[in-house]
């Protein structure tokens, strides 16, 4: 498999920058190249797409079957296109259970790691953090370091003669820059779309690694994976129809590529609609998809489009099926109060009322069993993360039977009336028992 994981010793080490960088700096050398988030990272993803130019995919390891992550590098990396992939927080690090690290990812995949270190704060040190990260795996190579946030041409040196001592080769030497970060809300950082100076952010960073990239080793260790056998036919999450439409805008922004991707695969024909623009859903849909992403920072929009309300209404009046995540499933409620404790009119097609007044944060992987099979037949794999709680649930069947990483039974989540269901899970993949 042609490609690399571009991962860090800890979160906060800069790897996101230095991987939007790589990205653009590659594209403008004409290499075909296939970006990928590992972990459950919704907005990265969307980063990595306007530094590449190609849409970005999930690789998620602990929530993801080895067959499904192998079939879709697969796929994405058509043409013989380059992989890289971004870690989620340290190469070593992963949910509770300790299972699904980024490290269990390049392992999988037969991907060379290029470790990014924060050399911000060390010197000499280097040589030991790099050498233990270096033989922690016999199963993981770290082919490369790229220093960041390195200060004068003396910092360099001390670096480089610690790095040389231990033969670790050094890819890139990124300069320290304060113009060179990204700024972050409660989910994590804000979003691409709402980013006004994205082209010239992603610019800067390409310039900035590119100044002292050695390209010919990067592209040649890129080259120098391991072999892994795939097909790309297996099973995936069924469609929720045939004709699905699925809300997308700076409110419904977290939706897994994968997923569409699977969906596509099974024949599924999908089209987007943005409820912040007031539009609805098209009337030929038999599936409406409504993502996560910041419905509480729209409330007061989304409650006054009419068009998107009306058309939602009506698609559950001819009984589309209809499925919300988290945001999505606080607006599919009858209300929603935002942070200044004001209360906005849903759409009123589940009975939940949602709060964001008082936060409390809600993360980590779930398994989830559906507790009938109306709408969902099998058991899946998600992730939670959201700040919002629920005020009120009115009647309504349950919809998912959920247990943690660890198999702590969390209860019953998520509601459905008919052919309208949602919970604040996000769905990643069939659970292995049920592929």
């Amino acid at each position: 498999m042609s490609g690399l994981l571009i991962a860090a010793p800890s979160s906060g080490s800069g790897k996101t920058t230095v991987t939007l960088g790589l990205l653009r700096a590659l594209k403008k050398r004409g290499v075909a190249i296939a970006p990928g988030k590992a972990g459950p990272d919704y907005i990265d993803p969307a980063f990595h797409a306007a530094a590449s130019g190609v849409a970005c995919l999930n690789f998620d390891p602990w929530a993801m079957r080895p067959e499904l992550i192998a079939a879709n590098a697969t796929l994405h990396r058509s043409g013989d296109r380059i992989l890289i992939i971004e870690a989620m927080m340290g190469l070593f690090d992963g949910a509770t259970d300790g299972r699904g690290t980024a490290a269990d990812l390049a392992a999988m995949l037969g991907l060379s790691v290029v470790l990014v270190v924060d050399a911000s704060h060390m010197s000499q040190s280097v040589a030991a953090l790099v050498t233990g990260f270096a033989g922690f795996r016999a199963d993981v190579r770290i082919a490369g370091v790229i220093l960041n946030k390195v200060g004068g041409e003396r910092h360099e040196m001390m670096l480089r003669q610690a790095l040389d001592a231990i033969r670790m080769p050094i890819i890139a030497v990124v300069r320290r820059d304060n113009e060179v970060a990204l700024p972050e809300r409660h989910l994590g950082l804000v979003q691409a779309g709402e980013h006004r100076t994205l082209e010239e952010f992603i610019e800067h960073a390409a310039e900035a690694v590119s100044d002292s990239c050695n390209f010919e080793f990067l592209l040649r260790i890129a080259r120098q994976g391991l072999n892994r056998p795939s097909t790309a036919n297996i099973a995936r999450l069924p469609p929720l129809g045939s004709k699905i439409a699925v809300a997308r805008d700076i409110a419904f922004a977290f939706s897994y590529e994968h997923m569409l991707l699977g969906w596509r695969r099974r024949g599924a024909d999908i089209s987007f609609f943005s409820p912040l623009a007031d539009e609805a859903p098209e009337v030929t849909s038999d599936a409406i998809y409504l993502p996560g992403g910041y419905p509480e920072l729209h409330a007061g929009r989304i409650a006054q489009a009419s068009n998107f309300r009306e058309g939602m209404k009506a698609a559950a009046q001819r009984d589309a099926r209809i499925y919300g995540e988290c945001g999505g499933y606080m607006v599919l409620g009858e209300g929603l109060v935002d942070a200044g404790g004001e209360r906005h009119e849903m759409l009123g097609l589940l009975p939940v009322v949602t709060t964001y007044e008082d936060r409390k944060r809600h993360l980590g992987y779930r398994r989830v069993k559906p507790v009938n099979s109306s709408f969902f037949e099998q058991p899946m794999t998600a992730h939670e993360f959201h700040y919002s709680a629920v005020i009120s649930e009115g009647d309504a069947d349950r919809l998912f039977q959920v247990t943690d990483a660890l198999d702590n039974d969390l209860g019953q989540a998520g509601l459905q009336r008919g052919q309208v269901a949602g919970s604040y899970m996000h769905l990643i993949d069939l659970a292995g028992d049920a592929a």
